[in-house]
């Protein structure tokens, strides 16, 4: 549905001769539509006045791919002995890479590991955000409940240490209980590999991968001028590469404009718009778009079609309203928001009202 609002310019009946009446006398100085002309024209028809919501909309240009991007980064000493492939999904407790055989663990957290973690002599000998999400990933994987284990406590204690014990037990590594500096590598959630930087063989430390999260989402470079149309929690309709449309929301609108590149450029801001149903976009990765924003709408709205609009001489527009008992009327109309796909219009400032009948052209 293409709707947008209608400026003066639309392409309206111009019917100035209607029943031996000339519209421009009722228009002069100011239009009084009282006149009831005779139907004595065989091709013209009646619609009847309708009330919808209506609702202005346009259509962008947008990139489809995957939320965020981090860079994985390995502080242990050896050599790279596996590596995941481009597009895999990695989740909690799952392997980033392995390094002189043994797995480097992705954990959910947002602060990264920059000590090794042991149990001290007392249990708040070694604590800190990074033990507490520590914690809180070994319970969620379940290997603190034989423990109990508090997922918010940021004490590495002998309870955190046999969840490790058993966690490394699972691995197939040495249960030492403590997690070396670089054997876990936390990030916000799961990720999506999108590209591999080591090489198996070569030295396991700096950029070893770079992901993304595995959450589906559409940019946008929305000129400036477009900014006051949108805004966080407004429902877009995306159409997808195979044709097919999928329902999503502004989760994020810049307020920092690009720099043009060239003359011909206009500055732009990136609005971010994540897909309600993310398994409707597939897989795709830096997929064109296109991008339905509504920009404005009309909650029960009154409409006629646009074929019953007459255009005044003097300015405006009117409709011609049939009484039950065949008494025609001139209705003078403002108009409001269209609707071009059903050929319907919003009329305002009237004294129409949605069951209506009006004349509108035979085709």
């Amino acid at each position: 549905m293409t709707v947008g609002i209608l400026a003066g310019a639309i392409v309206a009946a111009d019917r100035t001769n209607v029943f031996g009446v000339t519209l421009a006398s009722l228009t002069t100085p100011e239009p009084t539509p009282t006149n009831q002309p005779q139907n004595n024209d065989k091709s013209e028809s009646l619609s009847t006045v309708g009330k919808q919501t209506l609702s202005a909309q346009t259509t962008v240009d947008g990139t489809l791919g995957y939320a965020d991007s981090y860079p994985v980064l390995g502080s242990l000493n050896g050599t790279v002995t596996w590596l995941p492939e481009e597009g895999q999904i990695i989740k909690r407790g799952g392997i980033l890479y392995r390094v002189d055989g043994e797995p480097v663990l992705l954990m959910y957290g947002t602060m990264p590991v920059y000590r090794d973690l042991a149990a001290g002599d007392d249990a708040d000998d070694v604590s800190g955000q990074d033990v507490k999400q520590l914690n809180q990933n070994l319970v969620a994987m379940g290997y603190g409940e034989d423990y109990e284990l508090d997922p918010d406590s940021d004490d590495y204690s002998w309870r955190t240490r046999e969840a490790v014990e058993d966690l490394q037990d699972a691995l197939g590594v040495d249960d030492t209980g403590e997690i070396e500096r670089g054997q876990v590598i936390f990030l916000p959630g799961p990720v999506r590999v999108t590209d591999v930087k080591a090489t198996l063989g070569g030295q396991a430390g700096g950029a070893v991968l770079q992901a993304s999260s595995s959450s589906r989402l559409v940019t946008v470079n929305l000129d400036t001028s477009q900014q006051s149309e949108l805004k966080v929690g407004d429902a877009v309709t995306i159409t997808l590469p195979n044709g097919e449309t999928t329902p999503g929301k502004v989760t994020s609108v810049g307020k920092v404009a690009s720099t043009p590149q060239s003359e011909d450029d206009t500055p732009t801001i990136e609005v971010q718009i994540t897909p309600t149903d993310p398994k409707a976009t597939g897989s795709l990765d830096q997929a064109p778009v296109e991008v339905n924003i509504i920009t404005d709408q009309a909650k029960d709205a009154t409409v006629v079609p646009v074929e019953a609009l007459l255009s005044l001489a003097g300015g405006g527009y009117a409709v011609e309203r049939v009484s039950a008992t065949g008494e025609h009327k001139l209705i003078r109309v403002s108009l409001g928001l269209f609707d071009d796909d059903a050929s319907v219009v919003q009329v305002t400032d009237t004294e129409l009202k949605p069951g209506d009948r009006v004349v509108v052209p035979s085709s």
